[in-house]
């Protein structure tokens, strides 16, 4: 996760220059702030993976003397197949919708996003699909 967090902080550096480059040279607000939030969109993750990658055990692609070998073994555990991230996914989607239909979409919304948390739930504590 080294590798992944100092890519990450190293777009995030470079973002933050050309935002400060921007500003600088066009004094304009708008284009400073998207610039300021890619930088942001950068470091959160990258400051997350570091910091996660400094009490881990190092991974085979963290080490440059790695061999190809050293990286065998199980990836790890995936989740099964389910339908609930698809309706909460929806479901915020309705009440996104409600700020141009209505508040009627935000209350088919938070039914929907209940049902899909609930759901989530259930499954989790089952271990598999329901």
């Amino acid at each position: 996760m080294r590798v992944e967090g100092q890519v990450l902080l190293v777009i995030a550096a470079f973002f933050g220059v050309v935002a400060l480059v921007y500003w600088f040279w066009s004094g304009e607000t708008s284009g400073t702030a998207l610039l300021t939030g890619t930088c942001l969109l950068g470091t959160l993750p990258g400051g997350y993976y570091f910091w996660w990658s400094r009490r881990m055990k190092p991974r085979a692609s963290d080490d440059p003397s790695a061999k190809r070998e050293d990286g065998e073994g199980v990836v790890g555990t995936f989740p099964s197949s389910s339908i609930w991230p698809f309706v909460l996914g929806v479901s915020a989607a309705l009440v996104a919708l409600a700020l141009v239909f209505g508040f009627w979409t935000a209350i088919v919304g938070f039914v929907g996003a209940t049902t899909a948390v609930l759901g989530i739930i259930r499954e989790s504590r089952r271990g598999g699909v329901v």
